[in-house]
């Protein structure tokens, strides 16, 4: 038993899977960008990506299954050649559609139309901007980003998002602690962010730093994985496990295998039945109250005020 699921023994708790209600698709590795928290060890060199006959039947999968959300994650999604075809297929079946979207994206110059195509498709964007200030935003994702990210940004807010487009950011904590509060920090972002740069968006999402991948080997190298573990564990919220991501969201990699969520699939820890199961294995009633894989890692969901895909649970 992992010390997550002693927790939820302690507290005489059971995770499961509930009805289905997001379809998360990791289009591969690679990245423009190659940020120090990054739990899928994304960068401009990694070759891992999603071919045309697997996007074929991942799209045939939405078709017959309808999703009612579904979520474009990498890496960068957008650098897959395969993203606009899971958009306009995902809309074309009535899904709500997110893309995960590290904002200095749309500073490469082949991808300067991405806020009109976004826009024009009513794609929902969750944008990655750690702070509201330069030297802590470089400081995690690289020298330059953070004034890539405004600018970005700005043309964002000129086709609608942030007003008439769903337009929401993520932060992630420098270091090994927990976010604080979520409303409190999204306040101090609109007003600095307005303030400074005439920015708006829609709200903050604060997700905890998962202990996987490089943020992983940072804490090692710092001395502080036994400490970070003990942060977690000791600050275990159990009201935050009904609304835990993993209960209603599936996972789906580049090539086509499934998980509970995100940061299983980038420890491998797929769903399996006597061997690893694929997508189009599965229906959506399959997947209802099936037990759910664990880790410690799981503890970064529960600690404090919860972590999901889309920030604090709210508890």
């Amino acid at each position: 038993m992992n010390r997550f699921d002693q927790k939820l023994a302690e507290h005489q708790l059971t995770l499961r899977r509930g009805s289905l209600q997001t379809l998360q698709i990791n289009v591969g590795r690679k990245c423009n960008q190659a940020c120090r928290h990054c739990h899928v060890d994304a960068a401009p060199w990694r070759t891992e990506m999603i071919n045309g006959p697997t996007a074929e039947r991942i799209v045939a999968w939405i078709e017959e299954h309808r999703p009612p959300i579904v979520d474009l994650t990498g890496g960068a999604p957008e650098l897959s050649e395969h993203f606009r075809y899971f958009v306009e297929k995902s809309r074309a079946a009535r899904a709500h559609v997110i893309d995960r979207n590290n904002l200095t994206i749309i500073e490469e110059p082949e991808y300067g139309d991405l806020p009109e195509y976004l826009a024009a498709h009513e794609v929902e964007v969750i944008a990655s901007l750690p702070c509201y200030s330069a030297e802590n935003v470089n400081k995690q994702r690289g020298n330059g980003v953070f004034a890539k990210s405004i600018s970005a940004l700005k043309k964002l807010n000129a086709v609608g998002y942030g007003t008439t487009l769903a337009l929401h950011l993520v932060y992630n904590p420098l270091g090994a602690k927990l976010p604080p509060a979520q409303s409190e920090l999204e306040a101090d972002y609109k007003e600095a962010l307005q303030r400074d740069f005439g920015i708006v968006f829609n709200q903050l999402y604060t997700i905890t730093n998962q202990p996987i991948a490089r943020f992983a080997e940072d804490l090692r190298h710092q001395g502080q994985w036994d400490a970070y573990l003990e942060l977690l564990a000791n600050s275990f919220n159990p009201s935050t496990v009904e609304g835990l991501m993993c209960r209603t969201t599936l996972s789906v990699d580049y090539r086509g295998q499934v998980y509970d969520c995100d940061f299983n699939q980038m420890l491998g820890l797929e769903m399996k039945n006597g061997h690893p199961l694929f997508l189009w294995d599965l229906t959506t009633e399959m997947l209802e109250n099936r037990p759910i894989i664990t880790g410690f890692h799981c503890l970064a969901c529960t600690a404090g005020a919860g972590s999901s895909c889309t920030g604090a649970l709210g508890i």
